[in-house]
């Protein structure tokens, strides 16, 4: 089953984007531009990145971006990510998506989590969109179609299985006013956010970008994710 799951994994990520809603879906160019995401260095790619001021919160709601998670081929987006960040993992009896346990070796926090699926104890583990759904919101995704704010809400390259806790401290914050604690983990983190921004056209404040660059002046060699 594992087996059976990786390469269904493969096959999602490859792909890049999720298959958009039929509801006002749009072109492939409009919904992202994955073709920004080579192997250009993060400290050079934020020079790529439009600097504006950060536009009113008003009319923002989740459900404008997904009403829960999407699907990633016959697997939600949650499960998908569980399975790709988990190691040890084990699955419901009869399903082959849902992850009912594993280990997750945080990268906010360095810590090492036993993650158990439950009412009471699933919340240890959070999917973390790590370009905030409000961020974008306020930094251009308020003029997108609704097929391009699903697939960013559900994209891998914008997910990561995360410390619940921590994921709740993080809000709606960018570069500029939140970082993970792990300090071993920034550059790697910031390198995302480069990508995440990139790929789907959202800007970033003058105080974000520059938060931005001092991070990944420190490790001028980590280069752009690209799932």
């Amino acid at each position: 089953m594992k087996k059976f799951f990786r390469s269904f994994a493969a096959i999602g990520l490859l792909a890049g984007l999720l298959i958009a809603p039929t509801s006002g879906a749009s072109t492939a160019h409009e919904l992202a531009n994955p073709s920004v995401l080579t192997a250009t260095k993060a400290s050079t790619a934020v020079a790529k990145l439009v600097v504006k001021g950060r536009a009113p919160k008003t009319g923002y709601d989740r459900e404008l971006f997904s009403d829960g998670w999407g699907k990633i081929g016959s697997c939600d987006a949650r499960n998908f990510i569980l399975a790709r960040d988990l190691k040890n993992i084990t699955w419901r009896s009869g399903e082959t998506c849902i992850v009912e346990s594993g280990v997750l070796n945080d990268p906010y926090t360095g810590k090492t989590i036993n993650f158990l699926r439950g009412r009471s104890t699933s919340i240890k583990v959070q999917i973390d969109h790590v370009v905030a759904v409000s961020d974008a919101w306020q930094k251009g995704a308020q003029k997108w179609s609704y097929a391009k704010r699903f697939n960013f809400y559900n994209d891998p390259l914008n997910l990561l299985a995360v410390d619940g806790p921590t994921n709740g401290s993080k809000g709606d914050g960018d570069t500029a006013t939140w970082l993970p604690p792990n300090k071993g983990y920034r550059c790697a983190y910031v390198a995302r956010q480069v990508a995440v921004k990139l790929k789907y056209g959202v800007w970033v404040t003058s105080a974000e970008k520059n938060a931005m660059s001092s991070v990944l002046a420190k490790c001028p060699s980590t280069s752009l994710p690209t799932k």
